[in-house]
């Protein structure tokens, strides 16, 4: 018997790689999607129906009541994402606020099962080494939104007989991914045969690709453990080792300009994770 899957974000840069991982499986997925995004049915398969709204975070907990209907698990990947403006924009808390309003619907509903997709700045950065058993410290806007509705959603979905698992992601790069980024910015200028102007590159970050996370994200939200789950490589990387490899591939190591750039003074030496036991 296939079960139904609701799917917010789907459209985005984590959330097409989430609706490809479930290729295969005997799913039936109705999409939530802004109206100027709206993804072609016949893009995925297991698509069955695609619901648009001008923004899903405000509408209300009886309107996602009514779209829930019959729906058995929520994967909710979609927030406020804008680069250079994410982190610290007022719509983090609409993000909040209408994520709640899911929530609540979902519960409204029946729903059995909801995975939420949040972030390793929830966690406090300085421990460098990041388990699910780190505490928290979120230090922006986007952070504590996310830390706010895991633990909000932690607390309340059980009581609603809803299992509940919330899925951090750490550095994510892949298809898909917005030009304004680390990695496409670097591929930008090999390809133009452009210097490249980095910082040190010593940071130690945790890379992973989208489509890896995608995969992760659905197996997580298809499965039964509950709680938070890290989405993450678990290897430690440095920048300068990373953005290495991608120039060799154009053969033009020549143009990283390590040092060009001052270091953010509030960028972490090292965030890395530990790998999840949920698969």
């Amino acid at each position: 018997m296939s079960q139904n899957i609701l799917i917010t974000g789907a459209t985005g840069f984590v959330g097409r790689q989430i609706c490809a991982a479930l290729e295969g499986y005997e799913l039936e997925i109705t999409l939530i999607t802004r109206e100027e995004n709206d993804l072609p049915k016949d893009e995925f398969q297991c698509v069955k129906k695609i619901i648009s709204t001008e923004d899903l975070f405000r509408e209300s907990s009886d309107w996602w009541s009514n779209v829930c209907q019959d729906i058995d698990i929520v994967i909710h990947a979609a927030w406020f994402a804008e680069p250079g403006e994410y982190l610290y924009s007022t719509k983090n808390l609409d993000c909040l606020s209408g994520t709640l309003n899911l929530a609540k619907g979902c519960a409204q509903a029946g729903v059995k099962r909801f995975a939420g997709v949040g972030t390793c700045f929830e966690y406090d950065l300085s421990q460098g080494l990041l388990s699910t058993h780190s505490p928290l410290k979120p230090e922006t806007p986007y952070a504590a939104s996310k830390a706010a509705t895991y633990s909000v959603l932690s607390e309340w979905l059980p009581t609603q007989s809803i299992s509940f698992i919330w899925c951090r992601l750490f550095y994510l790069y892949g298809e898909g991914e917005d030009d304004r980024r680390f990695v496409p910015y670097l591929r930008s200028k090999l390809k133009a045969g452009e210097p490249a102007k980095l910082t040190s590159g010593e940071q130690i970050r945790d890379y992973l690709d989208a489509r890896e996370a995608g995969r992760l994200i659905a197996k997580a939200a298809l499965g039964e453990h509950e709680g938070a789950v890290n989405i993450c490589s678990g290897v430690p990387t440095t920048i300068r080792d990373f953005a290495t490899r991608i120039a060799e591939e154009y053969g033009r190591t020549d143009l990283l300009h390590f040092g060009a750039r001052p270091r953010n003074r509030v960028d972490p030496p090292k965030v890395v994770g530990v790998r999840s036991d949920f698969e």
